[in-house]
C-alpha cells in the first residue's frame, strides 16, 4: 500500500500546467455557473455507505465521481451500490485502499465509530483527502493519533461531518456574539432528544445466525470478538462502548459545534456528569454533564452544560410563558450578560429570546464576517482543489471537538475528570482502557 505524503489528485484548481496533457479548468465566473468538467471531477471511494453512510455517497456523488462504494453489510448498502451501478464494490477497505490506491483521489468514512480511526488513517498514509463522519473517531488516543498524521500531510484536505460548521447559522452566531449582541456569554445549555436506540443495559446473551448479507468479523473491525446479536447492526450499535460514544458522540459534535468554535474553548477544567443507571458496556438512558472552562484572552470563564435523554435546560427569563419550551427536542441556548440566545442543532435559525430585540436585530444584523458556502461536501471538494483545508479540518477543529466531547464520555464513565486546561493532561488517575482502545490481530494501527 503506498504510504507517502503525494497528492494523487490529477488537477488542483490554479495548478500550473508543467505538460501539454495538463487539464484546463474554466473559471466558474466565465460559465457564470459552478461547472466542473467530467475529466476533472475527484475520484472518491466511500466506506460504509448505508444509512449517514448513504447520505454522504449522495452528497459526493452530487458533485464529483463515485468510483468505488465499501461496505461490510449488503442489504444495507444497497440503495448506495443501486444509486452507483458503475462503481467498483468492496466489503474490506483495507482491500479497496490495496487494489485501487492509484485511481482514487478522496475517501470517506461513516463506518461504526470504532472503525473510524484505522480506516481514517490508512486512508491518509494512502495519500489520499479524507472526509470523516462525527464523531471522529471512538477515543481520546484515536483523536490524538489522527489528529497528528493529518497534520503531517498539510496538502491532504481534511473534513469531519458536523455540517453545521459549514453552515451560515453557525457563523451568523459567531458573528453576533463577536458584535456583542447578547454581552459576555458565561453558559451555553444543550440539549438533545437521544437516545432514540436502547441504553442503559446489559450485553444481550441470546443466540442468532449472522445474516447472509453482513460480514460480521468485517463489522467488528478492530473491536474485539464477540458473537453477532441484532442489538448492535446495523443501527443500534450507538449505544455501546465498544462501538459507539451514545447520546452524546451522535449529537454533540453538531449542537457543541458552535460554542466550541465561537468561544474558542480548549480543554476544560472540570468535566462532572450526573446519569440515570450505569451500565459497564453501554452508555445511561440520560445524562447531565458540565463542562468548565477557565477564564481565557477575551473573555470569562464559560460553562457548558449538556443533557440528553428528554432532559432540557430551564426556560431562560426572557422566554414568554405563551411559548412552547423547549421549542424543538434538540438546540442551543447561549446566556450572555445582556440577553440570550437560541438555536437549532445545527446552529441553524439562531434567534434572541427577547422577541422585540429579535426583531429589532433582525432589522440591523451585524456585518457578515465569514463566508458562507455551499455544503460541507463542497467546502470539502473545494479545499481539495485549492490545496487548503475545510473548517473542520481534523487537526485544526475536529480532533479537538471530539476530544471535548470524548471528555463528557469519560465524565460518564468516572464521575468527575480534572484535567489542566493548558494541555489537557489529566489532574486525577484514568485507567489506560478508557483513553487507548486495545485492537485485536490484524487490526492495528
Amino acid at each position: 500500500m503506498p504510504n507517502d505524503d503525494s497528492i494523487t489528485r490529477r488537477t488542483f484548481v490554479g495548478e500550473v500546467a508543467s505538460t501539454t496533457a495538463a487539464f484546463t479548468i474554466v473559471p466558474s465566473h466565465v460559465l457564470g455557473r459552478r461547472h466542473i468538467a467530467p475529466s476533472d471531477k475527484l475520484s472518491v471511494a466511500c466506506i460504509g455507505v448505508g444509512g449517514m453512510g448513504a447520505n454522504d455517497v449522495r452528497g459526493m456523488g452530487a458533485i464529483e465521481n463515485i468510483y468505488a462504494l465499501c461496505d461490510v453489510d449488503q442489504k444495507n448498502a444497497a440503495d448506495s451500490f443501486n444509486a452507483f451501478p458503475k462503481a467498483k464494490r468492496y466489503k474490506d477497505y483495507r482491500e479497496m485502499l490495496d487494489k485501487e490506491g492509484k485511481n482514487i483521489d478522496a475517501v470517506t468514512v461513516s463506518t461504526p465509530d470504532h472503525s473510524h480511526a484505522m480506516a481514517a488513517i490508512m486512508a491518509l498514509r494512502a495519500g489520499k483527502h479524507v472526509y470523516t463522519q462525527k464523531p471522529l473517531t471512538r477515543t481520546i488516543w484515536e483523536a490524538r493519533q489522527l489528529s497528528a498524521e493529518a497534520a503531517r500531510r498539510p496538502k491532504q484536505a481534511t473534513q469531519m461531518g458536523n455540517q453545521g460548521h459549514a453552515g451560515d447559522g453557525t457563523r451568523q452566531i459567531r458573528e453576533w456574539i463577536e458584535a456583542g449582541v447578547i454581552g459576555n456569554v458565561h453558559t451555553v445549555e444543550l440539549w438533545t432528544n437521544r437516545p432514540i436506540w436502547p441504553q442503559g443495559m446489559l450485553r444481550p446473551t441470546e443466540m442468532h445466525h449472522v445474516p447472509d448479507t453482513l460480514d460480521w468479523e468485517l463489522w467488528l473491525g478492530p473491536a474485539q470478538p464477540r458473537p453477532y446479536h441484532p442489538s448492535y447492526a446495523p443501527f443500534n450499535w450507538r449505544g455501546y462502548w465498544d462501538f459507539g460514544t451514545g447520546a452524546l458522540g451522535d449529537m454533540a459534535c453538531h449542537i457543541m459545534d458552535a460554542c466550541f468554535w465561537t468561544l474558542q474553548l480548549h480543554y476544560p477544567s472540570r468535566v462532572t456528569a450526573e446519569t440515570s443507571q450505569l451500565y459497564p458496556e453501554t452508555a445511561p438512558k440520560a445524562s447531565r454533564i458540565t463542562y468548565e472552562f477557565p477564564a481565557a484572552a477575551g473573555r470569562g470563564p464559560i460553562t457548558v452544560v449538556w443533557r440528553d435523554g428528554g432532559i432540557v435546560p430551564p426556560k431562560p427569563n426572557d422566554w414568554t410563558w405563551a411559548r412552547p419550551w423547549p421549542f424543538d427536542s434538540s438546540g442551543q441556548l447561549w446566556i450572555g450578560d445582556k440577553g440570550t440566545m437560541v438555536a437549532g442543532t445545527y446552529g441553524e435559525n439562531p434567534h434572541l429570546s427577547d422577541e422585540k430585540k429579535n426583531t429589532d436585530l433582525m432589522a440591523s444584523p451585524p456585518p457578515i464576517k465569514y463566508p458562507r458556502v455551499k455544503s460541507v461536501y463542497q467546502e470539502w471538494a473545494d479545499a481539495i482543489r485549492a490545496g487548503s483545508q475545510p473548517g473542520s479540518n481534523f487537526p485544526g477543529h475536529a480532533a479537538p471537538l471530539t476530544e471535548m466531547v470524548l471528555l463528557g464520555n469519560l465524565a460518564l464513565k468516572l464521575g468527575r475528570v480534572d484535567l489542566n486546561p493548558a494541555n489537557g493532561s489529566f489532574g486525577s488517575s484514568v485507567p489506560d482502557d478508557l483513553i487507548k482502545p486495545e485492537y485485536r490481530e490484524g487490526w492495528k494501527l
